[in-house]
């Protein structure tokens, strides 16, 4: 007999069908499974051999293929179990009348014939319901992940006999998965701006960062407050839509972190790595690709602490994401795509000591500060919209009380800016100033001939590439639209050169 089972495997964070096809028929006994199948696939037989026969149901001295179609897609994983042991019992008749088509299957099993929790269900059963499948069965620990797609039925099965229960149309009561202790929905109270005292300077330049989506480099000596302000930028960024919500969470699925929150991903991601991180660990990669940090900062913030003690290669993979704003890897069975739509914020000291330029107190050599700050290349520097130097406080600074705004005010402004953006890029593939094309800086970023000028000899005084003068406009069309203002005004332009004057001073010290 011969019967087929849907399930899926993921590709970046997508969900590719799969169909795992089963027969049973006389011959010489063997279990045989076939597909371009991983290791962990190939051993998904003895698996289920195991798991069938406690389960109650043994296996006859017959043939059995089983294949898992299309074959040009490399299979991985140990998602296929639960469907593997459907379509086997179905092929053997002990599903007869039960409508497998109009399931979509995944889980891994144990030798015990429990269902085990497996990755990117919430991806899985997204594409399910696309391709017109309503009904679906997971492993209980998955239910909740898989009920946030709307218009699906969905089964939460702790064991092959709860599946077959479910196939069969018999009575079944479904439990209730055990809830982790460990979860965190979001809700907790984030940093608030109100809590840093001074650096106005800098708290300007994080709200300007954010209202146009621009990339951030604070440097400043240590103890300054370069981390106190990185994490509350997350505090001033709007609210995920709906969509932005649920693409986070197919991340957060895929990488198998989405057990730390119940629902939907409602709180904009800050991801944080040390600076000992991989390259794999910051794009994602793997013999299974998995997304990597920049990644789980989709929509988010990416913060790097320390910024020239990572090392070269790892800081140089995000030049392409920056432009991009995803990542692709290729592998020999096949290419792999992650979003990576991400605000970079860095920190870093000005010299190895970290005080500089304060002269008493840094212990530096001129060679030495060159090397440190050269740890960051020129064209990362170059994708960098926002440099701000955070300056040691005062005393009095450091105890006044109640002299900042707070997140909430701040957001609102946040929030009307990117209205204005929204408004004026409709109809673009892009939505924010920072995302502007080459192409388009003359139409969005006009200049009248005064400004003209004047950007000609910062453009010679400051030696700015194309790439960095595209930038100062577009943050100072970011600080017009702070204004409500239609047209770039030449003190936009003026606070957006005080953004790009650090390179001076810490990169090309005569």
């Amino acid at each position: 007999m011969y019967s087929i089972v849907s399930t899926a495997i993921i590709q970046g964070i997508k969900a590719v069908p799969v169909s795992v096809e089963a027969d049973v028929s006389s011959g010489m006994p063997v279990f045989e499974m076939v597909g371009f199948l991983a290791s962990e696939v190939k051993e998904a037989k003895e698996r289920v051999r195991t798991a069938l026969r406690n389960s109650g149901f043994g296996l006859p001295a017959k043939r059995i293929t089983v294949n898992l179609a299309p074959a040009d897609i490399r299979k991985s994983g140990s998602g296929f179990d639960l469907p593997v042991a459907v379509a086997v019992l179905g092929a053997l008749g002990c599903l007869e009348g039960a409508e497998l088509s109009g399931f979509f299957i995944a889980g891994e099993v144990g030798l015990n014939g429990k269902v085990q929790p497996v990755r990117g269900v919430l991806p899985m059963v997204s594409g399910a319901k696309e391709r017109g499948i309503s009904r679906c069965i997971v492993p209980l620990a998955n239910r909740s992940e898989a009920q946030l797609v709307t218009g699906v039925q969905v089964y939460g099965v702790e064991s092959i006999c709860d599946a077959v229960q479910i196939l069969r149309g018999e009575h079944w009561e479904e439990k209730q998965p055990a809830e982790s202790s460990d979860r965190n929905t979001g809700e907790a109270r984030q940093p608030d701006f109100a809590d840093i005292r001074g650096q106005y300077l800098v708290k300007r330049a994080c709200e300007v960062a954010v209202s146009g989506r621009h990339n951030l480099l604070m440097i400043g000596q240590p103890g300054a407050g370069k981390t106190m302000l990185a994490m509350r930028i997350p505090s001033i960024l709007p609210p995920l839509t709906e969509s932005e919500q649920m693409e986070l969470s197919e991340i957060y699925s895929v990488s198998g972190l989405f057990a730390e929150r119940e629902g939907l991903m409602r709180v904009r991601p800050f991801r944080a790595p040390h600076h000992t991180v991989t390259v794999q660990g910051l794009t994602g990669g793997g013999a299974v690709p998995r997304p990597g940090e920049i990644s789980l900062a989709h929509k988010g913030v990416l913060f790097l602490d320390e910024l020239p003690e990572f090392l070269g290669q790892t800081l140089e993979v995000l030049r392409q994401p920056l432009e991009e704003r995803c990542v692709r890897l290729v592998r020999a069975y096949g290419s792999f795509e992650f979003p990576a739509d991400f605000m970079l914020v860095a920190a870093m000291n000005p010299c190895k000591c970290g005080y500089y330029p304060d002269m008493q107190r840094c212990r530096c050599s001129q060679s030495a500060i060159e090397r440190y700050v050269g740890r960051i290349s020129r064209p990362l520097l170059d994708r960098v919209d926002i440099c701000v130097e955070a300056p040691p406080l005062a005393f009095d600074e450091l105890n006044r009380a109640g002299d900042g705004e707070t997140s909430e005010q701040i957001r609102a402004r946040v929030m009307e800016a990117w209205r204005i953006q929204k408004e004026r890029y409709r109809g673009e593939n892009f939505s924010h100033n920072s995302q502007i094309p080459a192409e388009s800086i003359r139409r969005y970023c006009a200049l009248d001939a005064e400004q003209e000028r004047y950007m000609e000899e910062i453009y010679r005084r400051l030696e700015l590439t194309a790439r960095s003068y595209h930038k100062l406009l577009k943050v100072a069309r970011t600080l017009a639209d702070m204004e409500q203002s239609e047209r770039i005004l030449m003190r936009h332009l003026t606070e957006a050169v005080c953004y790009r004057s650090l390179d001076k001073k810490f990169w090309e010290r005569g």
